[in-house]
């Protein structure tokens, strides 16, 4: 049971836990490779979903590095404490990047709620299927991080299209090179603070799609927003806590 809110941890977390342990007290050992997550999940007894989900979660944590095509290994510094945060957390210069990184998510907040909600009373079939099509090319690259950003950016572009007012698809534009920039860091700072993966990233993402589908636009502007701020939550206390 999870002591912190009396309820059953879920199959990812518990496995996450264990391998956790496992780095922690060194049956991991720095620089290893683990097994393959066929291999993993027959281990656990769970399904490869479930530990692609825990590890990562591990990866968010700075614990793990997952190379396409040759495995996943525990990281070099996964024995220190600030392992467990985003890696650009960890540079000396991560101030500055950070605060660049928390003006572009304020910005983003004001201008996607909007967006979000105005794209819900003015999108077209079209668009939803627009929208539709990049939700398949995140789920078709789940495990290919550097596609799985690109199909990001361009949904939340295609939101503002939706909107169907030139202005805010033009506004969103010109944020575009801002989006590329600093995706990278937002999707770890979403992974970090939720202890989650690309699926339920993915999942997030599918919330929005059908509040827009459904013409609900406070629903919609609502799950932006939330989406939005769990990454700005966890720069505000890195930079507090300073």
């Amino acid at each position: 049971m999870d002591a912190t809110n009396n309820r059953p941890l879920k199959s990812h977390e518990w496995v996450l836990n264990d391998v956790k342990r496992q780095i922690m007290n060194g049956e991991l050992a720095e620089g290893s490779r683990l097994p393959s997550v066929a291999e993993l999940a027959g281990s656990y007894g769970v399904g490869q979903s479930t530990v692609r989900e825990a590890l990562s979660a591990l990866k968010a944590m700075g614990l793990l590095t997952i190379r396409q095509g040759s495995g996943t290994y525990v990281n070099a510094l996964a024995g220190s404490a600030s392992a467990q945060q985003p890696a650009f957390l960890n540079e000396e210069s991560w101030v500055g990047r950070a605060h660049t990184l928390r003006h572009v998510l304020e910005v983003r907040k004001v201008l996607e709620t909007g967006c979000a909600s105005l794209a819900a009373r003015n999108r077209t079939e079209e668009d939803l299927a627009a929208l539709s099509a990049t939700l398949e090319q995140m789920q078709s690259a789940i495990e290919d991080e550097s596609l799985n950003e690109q199909a990001d950016i361009l949904f939340h572009k295609q939101i503002a299209a939706a909107t169907h007012n030139p202005m805010l698809a033009e506004m969103m534009g010109s944020l575009s090179h801002h989006l590329h920039d600093s995706m990278k860091d937002t999707r770890a700072l979403w992974f970090y603070s939720q202890l989650s993966s690309a699926e339920r990233l993915l999942a997030e993402h599918r919330s929005i799609y059908e509040a827009i589908a459904s013409r609900y636009d406070a629903e919609a502007a609502r799950l932006m927003e939330v989406h939005i701020s769990k990454v700005e939550a966890v720069l505000y206390d890195k930079l507090s806590s300073r």
